[in-house]
């Protein structure tokens, strides 16, 4: 795949172009609609039991998706940022029925046996594609555990389309920013942009039993960084974490779930109002801290 240079075309392609290109999924698809003005997420999804244990994160799911339909519109679509789904190249899940991946192993057969059947968005999918330049899969990928972990407990009856959006490890974490920027237009024409992730988040330094309360220092520090940039609305500073050096390296030994934030800050706008939600930690290295922008 032709690489692009993010950073230089975002200003040009945000807003009119991918309004034009999401004018045309209408035409082809017959599904999506204009709409007011969507809010845009980032959940913190920690641990996969999440999805399945009574707790105050995954209340906290079901909680804000019986919001919409209510406070917020039904999304038409779900357009997710899976931490989970590393590409060359960013990537579109572009198949009707997309498959449930258990992407995790040495857990309870329970949590195997969980299935997420929503429909994908094919046709929205390749249009989409085309306004960002972006790879399609029609056959290989479908909703891991980023993405359906979360989004079960949200909607749990599967009969909105979801489309799943990869990182790429090669684009910097400026370059996923200025890819949420593109998606602005989205949350005009119906579609609910959802990043999935942690704050902080580094499993080899993982404490089982700790309570929700407990943090190690890094962590707590980090985190609150983090969220002090997203209260002022200094989203765009958010893709300099890297400049904290020993700060962000114990946070992200790896930044895989850092980058799906990043798109959904670059999704919001400044007029946004800011809600946080489940800014507790999880096994003292995971920030389970999420964000409502509307």
């Amino acid at each position: 795949m032709k690489r692009r240079n993010w950073i230089a075309g975002a200003a040009a392609l945000a807003g009119s172009s991918l309004l034009g290109t999401l004018q045309a999924a209408t035409s082809a698809a017959e599904k999506l609609r204009a709409s007011p003005r969507l809010p845009v997420l980032f959940l913190g999804h920690g641990s996969p039991m999440n999805a399945i244990t009574e707790n105050e994160f995954r209340r906290s799911w079901q909680a804000l998706g019986t919001e919409f339909g209510k406070t917020y519109p039904k999304p038409q679509l779900i357009l997710c940022i899976s931490a989970h789904w590393i590409t060359p190249g960013f990537r579109l899940t572009a198949m009707a029925q997309p498959r449930t991946i258990h992407d995790f192993g040495g857990f309870p057969q329970e949590l195997f046996d969980q299935e997420y059947p929503a429909p994908g968005a094919p046709a929205v999918a390749r249009e989409i594609a085309g306004g960002l330049g972006a790879g399609l899969d029609d056959h290989e990928w479908g909703y891991d555990h980023g993405t359906w972990s979360v989004l079960k407990p949200m909607f749990p009856q599967a009969d909105i389309p979801v489309v799943q959006l990869s990182i790429d490890y090669s684009q910097t974490p400026q370059a996923h920013y200025a890819l949420g920027r593109q998606l602005r237009a989205l949350r005009e024409r119906g579609v609910l942009v959802v990043g999935s992730g942690n704050i902080v988040h580094n499993l080899r330094a993982s404490k089982r039993g700790a309570s929700a309360m407990q943090a190690y220092d890094w962590a707590y520090e980090f985190d609150r960084k983090t969220a002090a940039l997203i209260e002022k609305g200094a989203l765009k500073e958010l893709a300099e974490f890297q400049k904290l050096g020993a700060l962000a390296e114990a946070a992200h030994p790896t930044y895989d779930h850092f980058l799906p934030l990043l798109t959904a800050a670059g999704a919001a706008e400044p007029r946004d109002k800011v809600r946080f939600f489940n800014d507790r930690y999880q096994s003292m290295s995971m920030a389970m801290r999420s964000v409502v922008w509307s």
